[in-house]
């Protein structure tokens, strides 16, 4: 296959917002371009770090007498996405930290938030982004949690940011995530 530049990208959120979430069990999209439910809350601006996709596998080798590597196996191999969410006073970012049952209230009226030491939810998670020459790519995941919550800062120097970890978990097919890409 010859090298083609135009198959080079960079990844941009998508207009109008780039990382959503519904309730677990949200009928999933299952292509690039279809418009999402009303049930996808949109979390708002994320950090220019952008997404980062962890998913490398961790293997163990048996070796024959001679130090020969015979067989490898699969120990472990997580899929999870990190990203950091800005927009502190997004009622839904709260809930997607927290958990949808852990905040109340509006802003203008007042929010509410109560932490404790519960996970929040599972939920589905959607990204939209934005490739090189009019393609847009969506990560579809079917069972996210939020399993790690970077320290919080409160400072006059940056913007407060929720950075979380969201691990993929296998749905009833075995598969943690999705990725949908279409030129238009």
């Amino acid at each position: 296959m010859a090298q083609t530049v135009g198959n080079v990208t960079a990844g941009k959120p998508a207009i109008g917002g780039a990382i959503w979430r519904a309730a677990k069990g949200t009928t999933l999209p299952t292509d690039a371009a279809t418009a999402l439910a009303a049930a996808f809350k949109s979390l708002g601006y994320c950090s220019e770090d952008g997404l980062t996709n962890a998913s490398a596998p961790s293997t163990s080798f048996i070796r024959a007498w001679g130090k020969d590597i015979v067989l490898t196996l699969l120990d472990e191999k997580n899929d999870s996405f990190q990203v950091t969410l800005i927009e502190a006073l997004n009622d839904e970012v709260l809930k997607a930290v927290y958990g949808s049952d852990k905040v109340s209230g509006t802003l203008s009226a007042g929010l509410t938030v109560e932490v404790d030491n519960t996970l929040p939810e599972e939920g589905v998670w959607v990204v939209d982004m934005i490739m090189n020459s009019n393609t847009v790519k969506r990560i579809v995941i079917p069972h996210g949690v939020l399993t790690d919550l970077d320290d919080i800062t409160y400072s006059d120097s940056d913007a407060v940011g929720y950075g979380v970890t969201i691990t993929a978990m296998p749905d009833a097919n075995g598969k943690t995530h999705y990725e949908y890409i279409k030129q238009s």
